[in-house]
């Protein structure tokens, strides 16, 4: 079982925090699964910008990223007790 320390805990809730990640994490939600382009024309942002966000997510392992042919699809790791709490707690307040 992975533990989570204090620091761990404020890095990733830091990271998930973020307004234009919120947002990105919330359209990840409704559609499982979702590529950078896809994101970017939804949110209206730039692919760019889009792209950091999701790296920062799938740094702190909120996050997987699959490659397919030139695009990268992002979706939530499966069996992570932190990012299942996660979304729930998103999905409230939507």
């Amino acid at each position: 079982m992975n533990t989570i320390t204090t620091e761990n805990l404020a890095k990733k809730l830091q990271t998930a925090g973020d307004p234009c990640r919120l947002k990105i994490l919330c359209y990840i939600i409704s559609s499982k699964k979702a590529c950078v382009s896809d994101i970017a024309k939804h949110l209206r942002m730039s692919v760019a910008i889009v792209s950091h966000h999701l790296q920062m997510l799938a740094k702190e392992d909120l996050l997987e990223s699959e490659r397919n042919g030139k695009r990268i699809c992002y979706s939530f790791p499966t069996r992570n007790a932190f990012v299942t709490d996660l979304k729930k707690l998103i999905c409230k307040y939507r």
